[in-house]
């Protein structure tokens, strides 16, 4: 499709303003189950979202595949003139193609990976069921408006994720690992990981209802940072809905907690968001304050903000919203081991099953793999054992963060000591 004739198009059917976003993806997954290579596909997918507004009234039309131009502009005209008047906002003048981020590997090399790490895994546990999924994934992102914008990018990332299933009699356990990387595969971390699991597993464990500290891994932290996230993100501020709407500049958490976004830090790195803004290093919580909040162009103008190039698409079909490229967390001074050998009674939660907090910071869920501390020692697999509290007055509290981090989906995060978290068991 060509998109600046559908540009130039949009403007002669009396479009005020268009913009065109234009999104392309290719992969090639390869599958493990029960040990073995299951199937190899081939996915690909193209798509271009037109926005325009005349009389003050946006209208946006999403195409797939081929499509008549003159049909998405008749589309998305027609739209607007069903929506009421909106300030449009489009990014000003700038002319970019990004260089390309990340290299593709063969398909030979995901299955080498795959078959590599489950024999690792089998070699100590035998009789464990391990599952796979391995891909290679190259996306476009093009975004040109009628201002004078255009901007192109093309990133490659590799993706691998490893589950081991081991069923003892009654008792199933599930364990679950993997990681996003811009070059190369590397299973090393997460087979150790995974081993470590295992091993503490093999005992049974059980803990009576209370207040206990809890070590939240990596893999479990991510029940604070969603709600940190939403809190700060300026629909959300906008809106009032966000308990930490009128505490720009003030402390809300421990001041142990620094909080952050870099769009230069792989794997989770871009150079522009889907409004065509430069995305760029923010402080959200330095020491426990809030310096900043994240937006796109509306909820920056309605709040009288600048824009910090935080506004995403959900999906072509969808408008920007503000939304975050990565969020980092700083590392802690102690490693994970010393954490653990320092407890003497607690929790090591992995994995938590189900929801998790909501906005009000509220929680109560199902550990789905969780561990028992005692004496500074794994004593094994705890279960049937739920953990409760609120997001805001945990980490307002005095807590610890380990050295090590791990990348959990776009945050990277240390593990989380916490002292008095409910359980229930």
């Amino acid at each position: 499709m060509n998109l600046e004739a559908l540009l130039d198009l949009a403007k002669r059917n009396g479009a005020d303003l268009a913009e065109v976003y234009y999104s392309a993806a290719r992969s090639r997954p390869v599958f493990f189950e029960s040990n073995r290579l299951k199937q190899l596909e081939s996915a690909q997918s193209a798509g271009a979202a037109l926005r325009v507004w005349k009389n003050g009234s946006p209208g946006l039309a999403v195409a797939y595949g081929p499509v008549a131009p003159e049909l998405l502009v008749e589309k998305a005209l027609a739209l607007s003139a069903l929506n009421p008047p909106q300030d449009p906002l489009l990014a000003p003048p700038r002319r970019q193609n990004y260089p390309p981020l990340g290299k593709p590997v063969p398909i030979e090399t995901l299955i080498e990976a795959g078959k590599s790490a489950i024999a690792q895994i089998r070699e100590r546990y035998p009789e464990v069921l391990c599952s796979g999924e391995l891909s290679c994934e190259t996306e476009t992102a093009r975004l040109l408006n009628s201002e004078g914008l255009d901007c192109q990018i093309e990133d490659t990332s590799i993706s691998y994720y490893l589950g081991v299933e081991w069923i003892r009699g009654e008792d199933f356990l599930g364990v679950y690992d993997g990681e996003v990387q811009r070059e190369g595969v590397n299973f090393s971390d997460i087979v150790a990981t995974l081993l470590q699991r295992l091993e503490w597993a093999q005992h049974a464990a059980s803990i009576p209802g209370g207040k206990y500290p809890v070590l939240f891994t990596p893999g479990a932290a991510g029940l604070f940072w969603d709600t940190v996230s939403a809190a700060l993100n300026g629909k959300q501020i906008r809106e009032g809905a966000s308990p930490w709407s009128r505490k720009l500049g003030q402390s809300v958490v421990s001041p142990s907690l620094n909080l952050s976004q870099d769009p230069r830090q792989a794997p989770y790195d871009c150079p522009f968001d889907d409004e065509g803004l430069p995305t760029q290093v923010l402080t959200l919580i330095n020491q426990g304050e809030i310096q900043s909040f994240y937006h796109d162009l509306t909820t920056a103008q309605d709040l009288g903000q600048t824009p910090t190039g935080n506004g995403f698409r959900g999906g072509l079909g969808q408008y920007p919203a503000p939304g975050l490229v990565n969020l980092l967390i700083a590392p802690g001074a102690e490693s994970c081991e010393r954490l653990v050998a320092g407890m003497e009674r607690g929790l090591i939660v992995d994995q938590l099953l189900g929801g998790g907090a909501d906005l009000s910071g509220d929680f109560s869920v199902n550990m789905d793999l969780g561990f028992l501390v005692e004496g500074g020692k794994i004593q094994g697999r705890v279960k049937d054992t739920m953990i409760a509290g609120n997001v805001y007055e945990l980490l307002n509290q005095e807590l610890t963060l380990s050295q090590e981090r791990r990348w959990q989906g776009s945050c990277l995060t240390p593990a989380l000591l916490i002292d008095g978290v409910s359980t229930v068991s």
